[in-house]
Order: C-alpha cells, then structure tokens, then sequence
C-alpha cells in the first residue's frame, strides 16, 4: 500500500486519524519488507499482529502464508480490514484494546477454536506464535512486558517502537538506557539488534524516531515461573530511585543480613547502584534471595 492510497482511503471513508491511539501508518515498501524479513516467517507460523491500521503490514504477513491474528481498536479501521482482507482463509481479525486481551487469563470464546491458540484448560499460549507488529507508541512498552512474562510467552517479537524505546530494551549494563524494561525482556529473550525507520516512512509522520526492534525467545528460561515474580519486584526496588545504593533500596523489602550475604557472595559492591548490575548477577541474586 503506497502513501497516495493511503490518502485516498482515508478521503474516500472520511477517516480522521486519532493521535490518541498512535495512528501513525507505516507506508513505505522497503521498511515493510525488511520488518517482515526480521519475523522469518514459513507458512507454517502463527503471527499476531497488533494496530494492522489499514493493513499495509497485515498484507505483507498474509503474503508468506502464515496464519494472521490482527488485533485493532479503531472500529472505522477494523470495518475496512473487513472488507478488505477477511476473504483471507489465513486471516483473523479481532476488535479491541489489545493490551486488555492479553492480560486476560482465557482466550475469548471467538478464537477458543484457533490453532495453538490456547491450554486445554483455556488459558492463552503464544509459545507457538510469533509477534510482528507496528505497535501504538502509548502501549508498546506494556505490551512487550505482558507477552515477555507471559508463562506461555512467543518464540520471536519483531515490533516497531520509538527509538527511545528500542535503545532502553537492547541496553546494557552501565548504559543511559539500562534498566528496568531492559531487565524485565531481556530475562526471557535476547535482542538481536534494531534499525532505524524515518519518520518520513509513515503518515502523518510521527514527531519521535522510530525503530524495528526483534527479540529472540530464550532456549531455555534463566528462572522459573515463581522466580521470575521475585525478579521482577528485585529489580523494580532496586531502580526505584536510580541514584541510590541498591543495597539500601532492597532492605524495604528484605532483611539486611540476607541481602548484606548475598552482595558478598556475588561480589557486590554495599555502594554500587542497580544501573551497574547485569542481568546475570541479578538472577542470581533472586536465586540467593529464595535460599
């Protein structure tokens, strides 16, 4: 879809774009081609795409014979999806806020019947899926985190973000943007690295730089289920305050000689702050922790 048919679909429906749910569309064949090139897809996939907009994305997916699940807020939008790609055997298209579906413990009595779609018990499981999506700037961050910590969390994530946003995930330690969403996606997966799209290639042009950013699903976990909720609230205390000694932080939540002997088994410095720390340290650390 070329940016002079986007202008003519949104004239011909009288579509006024909504800067509220981050409706900036990505146009341009060469990004699209390269963001579809990162998910390496085979027929035989099941992708979830999130804010398809109208659908320049979406048709690239469906090209490659994947199964598509799109997930789209925008009714006006979601009603020409419908018309113009539901003919589609490979295509599925869901109306809501997707980060509200995620964070739901079944699957929606629409898609119960979709493959690997979810548990025989009806809880959701992505493990076979994979996410590749121009995600909403608002809600890209959140989204990341509910499917990384997801116990049935997908095998690959190729998703366009701010820049701001890319950087901060890929971080490393001792870094401006280490932290704690680079802790929290890179516990369960690891970056294989971002490009750089210009604003230029959407409409109407965003006002922040944007980037494809993929992540890669782990082999194997680094903690299980119940260690990765201590992990989570380990490293959320320890970023608490950025410029404070992480040591100090952690004693709100845990007692001062557990703490003072797991620094020293570590060889933590009692001054160091959390922004220097590693994600290896800090599975060990929870490790210590549950001792």
């Amino acid at each position: 879809m070329t940016l002079s048919e986007m202008r003519e679909i949104l004239k011909a429906r009288d579509l006024q774009l909504t800067k509220s749910l981050g409706q900036n569309f990505l146009h341009d064949g060469n990004q699209l081609r390269r963001i579809v090139a990162a998910a390496e897809l085979a027929p035989t996939d099941k992708v979830l795409e999130i804010g398809p907009g109208l659908g320049p994305l979406t048709e690239s997916l469906l090209t490659s014979g994947a199964q598509v699940l799109a997930i789209e807020k925008d009714a006006r939008l979601v009603a020409f999806l419908r018309e113009r790609l539901t003919h589609l055997p490979n295509f599925t298209l869901l109306q809501g806020d997707a980060l509200q579906f995620l964070q739901q413990e079944t699957v929606p009595p629409e898609l119960a019947g979709a493959p690997d779609m979810a548990t025989p018990a009806g809880q959701a499981d992505w493990s076979a899926w994979k996410l590749v999506a121009n995600l909403p700037y608002s809600v890209a961050s959140p989204i990341l985190v509910e499917l990384a910590l997801h116990p049935r969390r997908p095998e690959r994530m190729v998703t366009t973000l701010q820049l701001e946003v890319a950087q901060r995930v890929a971080a490393r330690p001792d870094t401006e943007h280490y932290g704690v969403l680079t802790l929290l996606l890179q516990l369960h997966y690891t970056s294989h690295g971002y490009f750089k799209i210009p604003s230029g290639c959407f409409f109407p042009a965003p006002d922040v730089d944007s980037a494809c950013l993929t992540l890669v699903r782990r082999p194997q976990p680094l903690l299980d289920e119940p260690e990765t909720k201590r992990f989570v609230a380990l490293i959320k205390r320890a970023f608490s305050q950025r410029r404070k000694m992480m040591l100090k932080l952690l004693k709100n939540d845990w007692p001062a000689d557990r703490l003072e002997a797991a620094f020293a088994k570590l060889g933590i410095s009692p001054q160091e702050r959390a922004e220097k720390v590693g994600l290896e340290v800090f599975t060990e650390f929870c490790k210590l922790l549950a001792e």
